[in-house]
Parts: C-alpha cells; sequence; structure tokens
C-alpha cells in the first residue's frame, strides 16, 4: 500500500525528492516549507522552491513560524502519517513532531554520517578537501543528526569540483536514495544501524569571517575553501586596489606554479602567491558586480604584477 506522507523541505535541495515522492504513488497529506520570503529587487514575497512545486501538485502546504506549540503537534497529528520525510526544511522538530508518524520522520542527509553532521555538509566536505561524501537517509530522533542510518549513497569528490557542483550531484542522488528507503519501508525491509562513534564532524553555519581569504595559508587549503565556498556565499578578499578597501569575491581559481610574498599578484593571467605555493584566479566578482574573468577585473583595476590583492 502507498505511504501517507508529510514532506518537509525548503530548498532547491529538497524539490527532487518532493518529486519522486508524488512520482512513486505515495499520498503527500501535507507539504511544510519555510513561508515565503522577500527577494528580488522589489523584496516582493516568494515562496520557497518546495511550496512552488507542491502548489503545482495541488498540494495542501503549511508555513508554521513555530513547530513547538500543543496546536502545532496537534495540526501534525491529525495528519494521521504513516512516515514524515524532512529534507534541508530549516526548522528543528520537538519530540511531539518526532513521534507522531506511525513510521517515524526519515531525513535526507546530504553527507557520509556520521561525518558532517549539521547544518553545511556539502560546503564542509570540500572546504576540508575530502575526496567522499554522499546522501544518507537516517531516522531521526532529538538529537543533531545522531539517528541511525538506514540507507546511504557514496560519491566522489572531484579536486576541481566546488560546493555547488557537489549539491547538484547529489540532488538526485538523495531523490533516488529515499524513493528507494520509502519502497523498502512499505515492504517492511527497511533496517537501520546506528551511527559508528568515531568520524564524528560538526558542519557548522559558515560564517562571514570564514569566508574570508587567508593568502598566508598553503595554497591547497585556501583553494579548497575557495571550492567549498562557490557559489555560496562565495570566499573572499579585502583589498585596496586603489579605490579604497574592497571586498572581492573569487568564485573559481586553479592551482598554478610560483613563489612570491603571500597575496602578491605575480602575473596578468592572476597567479597570486599564497603561504606555500600559487594560485590562479580565474572567476572574480567586485561588490556590486557580476561575475567576471580575473583578465577583465585586472584591466578594470589596472593591476600590474607585484600588487597586492590582500
Amino acid at each position: 500500500m502507498p505511504l501517507k506522507v508529510v514532506f518537509m523541505g525548503t530548498p532547491d535541495f529538497a524539490v527532487p525528492t518532493l518529486a519522486e515522492i508524488v512520482g512513486g504513488g505515495h499520498e503527500v497529506v501535507a507539504v511544510y516549507t519555510r513561508a515565503p520570503a522577500p527577494a528580488g529587487r522589489g523584496m516582493a514575497l516568494r515562496p520557497s522552491p518546495v511550496q512552488a512545486l507542491a502548489e503545482k501538485f495541488g498540494l495542501p502546504v503549511l508555513t508554521p513560524t513555530t513547530l513547538r506549540t500543543e496546536e502545532a503537534a496537534e495540526t501534525f497529528r491529525a495528519h494521521e502519517a504513516d512516515v514524515a520525510v524532512v529534507v534541508a526544511y530549516g526548522m528543528i522538530l520537538p519530540p511531539a513532531i518526532l513521534d507522531a508518524p506511525a513510521l517515524g520522520c526519515l531525513n535526507l542527509h546530504a553527507s557520509l554520517l556520521p561525518r558532517w553532521r549539521g547544518a553545511a555538509p556539502i560546503q564542509r566536505a570540500v572546504m576540508a578537501g575530502d575526496e567522499e561524501t554522499g546522501v544518507a537517509v537516517m531516522k531521526m530522533e532529538p538529537g543533531l543528526d545522531t539517528g541511525p542510518v538506514g540507507m546511504l549513497e557514496r560519491v566522489a569528490i572531484t579536486p576541481d569540483m566546488t560546493a555547488g557542483e557537489l549539491h547538484d550531484r547529489l540532488m538526485p542522488l538523495g531523490a533516488d536514495l529515499m524513493a528507494r528507503a520509502l519502497g523498502a519501508l512499505e515492504r517492511g525491509n527497511l533496517h537501520f544501524r546506528a551511527q559508528s562513534p568515531e568520524g564524528i564532524a560538526y558542519a557548522h553555519k559558515i560564517t562571514n569571517e570564514e569566508a574570508r581569504l587567508d593568502l598566508s595559508q598553503p595554497a591547497r587549503a585556501v583553494y579548497d575553501r575557495i571550492r567549498g565556498l562557490s557559489p555560496f556565499p562565495g570566499a573572499y578578499l579585502m583589498a585596496d586596489l586603489g579605490r579604497g578597501p574592497e571586498r572581492v569575491k573569487v568564485l573559481r581559481a586553479r592551482r598554478a606554479d610560483g613563489s612570491g610574498e603571500p597575496g602578491t599578484l605575480l602575473d596578468a593571467a592572476g597567479t597570486v602567491a599564497c603561504g606555500e605555493g600559487c594560485l590562479r584566479l580565474v572567476t572574480v566578482q567586485p561588490a556590486g558586480k557580476g561575475a567576471m574573468p580575473f583578465e577583465d577585473f585586472s584591466r578594470g583595476r589596472q593591476l600590474a604584477p607585484g600588487s597586492r590583492l590582500a
């Protein structure tokens, strides 16, 4: 029998999973998502990507500001769901919500748990220089991503892959994994295993200070930070390039040969010295401007070899 599902998600990453669940013939009795937020130049209220898809499917959408009231718990229990599927929802689920579905709440998490529990697993994996990550279907419990894992799928992180590219690779992979997990749950064949107590790492939210590049670090570490923060929020340099201090995002770079004083531009192609080794800046974005090749940015600022970029 198809499952009665409450779906809980907000960003683009969650959209393919909702589509897979609907396409799999399950009955989605409610979709929970974050409330519409101001966006664009006019700052008009824009529904989340999940809400937009749910409305196309004609599914009931709820956007509560909290789940911690008895009223919220009663509303959730009234759905009489077999299972809740949670994908990047953006709100903590209290025990009353976790306990409501007959078969529990399943979370699609973008890492190989227990590595990278928390809010930014994709970015943290790339920033750390990990060579592998994946997606996991976890049965939720009150702890932060501590629940037992029912299924996981691995994927390689190639040396030049950005967080945005990894996000796009994991998005359909996760949707397929959750669809398979629900199929197994429907047949009574989804079995969970406790997470290992070893190898735990936390993917804390990215802070503004972390996004600022320190070119005194080795080129490998700077490069991984650029990849891990591209395209959002974007790693950046703070430099005085003749117009006072300005923020310049670095969206793409390459490893390069050479040496010099950290932060020094070594040639017109965008090679900059780090604490150990060099990087070539490929795509940058000045404040208030669009992304552009470094050569175009350099010509506009009349940067010459020997200029200080940090």
